[in-house]
């Protein structure tokens, strides 16, 4: 049980250690710092523990965010201090120097809790201040301070800004304007019910699924069941977030789920919908395959750009610029976030769309609209990339090398080749070879030997991509080039093989290579680097699989590669589930979630 120490003299009427008590805190009181230091020393070490000044007067929701949040190792508001068992130590030789210097001589605060703020920042640790907004929290010195702290503390609805900053400050339109009005308010009852985000994250899969299984009934009834559910899914989806927001229940795993289960669910209705389409006499196999493979690699896009350019230095462009003068006129927001078919947006779209038309329209309007949502971002982004003069870091580099993916066969050339690719060079080549590669696939027969020569190509070019660090200006295209290449041949192939069920293989196997692409991401995200290189290795890395579907393709009967295109899927997805499912629930990666706005 976390403990929280009141230092000074209580004061009378004051409504703290209710308060404290209320958030799971153990109270105990210390009139001095060294007896705070004792009551410190003898709190259970695995426990959080929190120093709070006895005239502190705020909002119950300010102490929330200060004392409770998950993610943060050391943080803080006025008059209060927090730290997990990870930064317990620094929070003990903050309060002994504090003790030593005889409280207060070194810093002219009077407050126990902020003269220890300023000692651990002084000794560099990294303190978090949530942003409070309209939320009051203060140490008044007398009487008439707090009287005036009271009156501000009553002015302000307590609930009224949890249930504000339960919800992201950026998100879509349809997202802002249709659902969040109303989820917030799910969020507070499941809140209420003890109800954790992992378990609506849950639900909301189970519901799409259901959504995906209706639709694979492939009736008018079935579709529109589909439709409904689909929505119903994503306010629970949106409920996840924002519960996890208002209580302040972040967990590491909650962040895995909520990340991959949102891939899942929408890969999944595809796959219903193919299946619903076929019960009609209609294969849209195809279609489902290439709309998970744009939207794939339009995620790609976005997540190799923003670690590319998250800690550039110089990050600026005269796009940017305009970009930024853009968003300063209220509808142009809402317009830019509305063209790029955000979540919200295309899952709306889809819900629609299969209510009232049939898959194939439905995955036609859906290909256009993300291949304009891709064009749009992807130019936008090469115009800044191309504008401004950014100096990548290591980390950047490293952060894009492990986003690229390559296996054993690529690394082994790029021993053999050395060196590297002059600047613009290197996504040409990527380019150059995952346009060869996918076309051999494409334009041949199958059971040709052309795609196997142009997989050769691949290995080479995506070795040569990768000699040296990607810190280019356009080098951040070079993994969703690498994404495009291997999905787009191993659709194109399956389309050649003219069996049935070799297809829905391919999508199986798209599918799971694809999970592995996401759980690198999130990886990177959290800060616990990429997947193991073992596991890398014993997948084959984007080259080698593609180099193994070419020669399956080439030496198999067509029923022959559905059956290896299907084992591989299963292979591939076991492996790279085990192994993610073993890291996420073990490891000790930082909670990521989406903040909501201040207060």
């Amino acid at each position: 049980m976390p403990t929280a120490i009141v230092t000074g003299q209580p004061v009378p009427g004051s409504p703290l250690e209710s308060d404290l008590r209320s958030l799971g805190f153990e109270v105990r009181m210390a009139a001095s710092t060294a007896e705070a230091e004792t009551l410190l020393a003898a709190a259970p070490a695995g426990d959080r523990v929190a120093l709070v000044d006895a005239r502190f007067v705020g909002h119950l929701h300010a102490l929330r965010l200060g004392l409770t949040d998950p993610r943060f190792p050391l943080a803080a508001v006025p008059g209060a201090v927090t730290a997990q068992p990870a930064a317990r130590q620094a929070l003990t030789r903050a309060v002994a120097r504090d003790t030593s210097s005889g409280g207060g001589t070194a810093v002219a605060v009077d407050s126990i809790a902020d003269r220890v703020v300023a000692e651990l920042d002084a000794d560099g640790s990294e303190v978090h201040r949530p942003e409070l907004g309209s939320l009051v929290a203060v140490v008044p010195t007398d009487p008439q301070a707090r009287n005036e702290a009271r009156q501000s503390v009553a002015a302000v609805d307590d609930e009224a800004v949890r249930l504000k900053s339960a919800v992201k400050s950026r998100d879509g339109f349809f997202t802002t304007h249709f659902i969040s009005p109303y989820s917030r308010y799910i969020a507070r009852w499941c809140a209420r019910r003890g109800l954790t985000p992992n378990q609506v994250t849950t639900a909301s899969l189970l519901t799409a699924l259901i959504a995906a299984g209706c639709a694979a009934t492939g009736t008018r009834g079935g579709f529109i069941a589909a439709g409904v559910l689909l929505i119903a899914s994503f306010v629970l989806d949106c409920t996840d977030g924002q519960l996890a927001r208002y209580a302040l229940k972040y967990s590491t795993l909650g962040a895995w789920l909520d990340a991959t289960f949102d891939r899942a669910k929408e890969y999944a209705y595809y796959a219903g919908l193919a299946l619903g389409a076929a019960r009609g006499g209609d294969d849209v196999w195809a279609l489902a395959l290439g709309a998970m493979v744009l939207q794939t690699c339009r995620h790609v896009v976005d997540f190799s750009f923003n670690e590319a350019n998250h800690d550039a230095t110089a990050n600026t462009s005269p796009t940017a610029a305009l970009s930024d003068k853009l968003d300063s006129v209220g509808w142009t927001v809402w317009v830019r976030r509305m063209i790029v078919l955000p979540i919200g947006e295309r899952w709306a779209m889809i819900a629609v769309l299969t209510a009232a038309t049939t898959p194939r329209i439905t995955f036609y309007v859906l290909l256009v609209g993300c291949a304009f949502a891709a064009a749009y971002t992807t130019a936008g982004r090469v115009l800044r990339s191309l504008t401004r003069r950014a100096r990548r870091t290591d980390r950047a580099a490293l952060a894009l090398a492990d986003l690229a993916d390559s296996g054993p066969l690529a690394e082994a050339v790029g021993h053999v080749v050395r060196g590297g690719l002059p600047g613009l060079a290197v996504p040409a080549v990527a380019l150059l070879g995952g346009a060869a590669v996918a076309a051999c696939a494409a334009f041949s027969g199958f059971g040709s030997a052309l795609p196997v020569i142009g997989a050769l190509v691949y290995v080479l070019t995506s070795a040569l991509a990768v000699a040296r660090p990607l810190k280019g200006a356009l080098d951040w295209l070079v993994p969703p080039f690498f994404r495009a290449a291997e999905y787009g041949t191993v659709l194109a192939l399956a389309a050649k093989a003219g069996v049935n069920g070799a297809l829905p293989a391919a999508f199986g196997l798209v599918a799971a290579v694809a999970y592995h692409h996401y759980d690198t991401v999130y990886r990177i995200r959290g800060n616990a680097g990429a997947p193991p290189a073992w596991l890398v290795r014993s997948i084959g890395g984007h080259d080698g699989r593609t180099l193994l579907v070419a020669v399956l393709a080439a030496v198999l009967t067509g029923a022959q590669f559905k059956v290896a295109l299907t084992v591989l899927a299963v292979v591939v997805a076991l492996v790279v589930l085990l192994e993610s499912i073993r890291f996420w629930v073990s490891a000790g990666a930082p909670a990521v979630h989406d903040e909501g706005e201040p207060a």
